[in-house]
């Protein structure tokens, strides 16, 4: 007698990476460079150390700039170096309206 067993991907559950970072550059088009600041206690010497790491995310809608808090999440690889895209955005960054560089020369 034989059991039959029937996966339903639809119900699979993923568990994705997700880290809090700022956005350092909004260059490229739906592509943004976001920094990712992990804090922990050296094992040894007991002192707190800052690890800082530097992600590809993907913002298809182009929603973040310079400056601005998000949250990127784990995904299918993109391109080479993309792994993640923004999932949300957090804070926006201070910006100042109506001044550009040409203004202040």
């Amino acid at each position: 007698m034989s059991t039959l067993v029937i996966h339903n991907d639809a119900l699979r559950t993923v568990h994705r990476r997700r880290f809090r970072g700022v956005v350092v550059r909004a260059v490229l088009p739906k592509t943004v460079t976001v920094r990712v600041e992990r804090r922990f206690r050296h094992p040894r010497v007991g002192r707190v150390v800052r690890v800082m790491r530097k992600f590809l995310a993907h913002d298809e809608r182009g929603l973040a700039q310079e400056g601005d808090t998000v949250v990127i999440e784990e995904t299918r690889p993109l391109s080479r170096r993309k792994r993640f895209r923004i999932a949300q955005v957090i804070q926006r960054a201070a910006r100042e309206e109506g001044v550009t560089e040409e203004e202040e020369a």
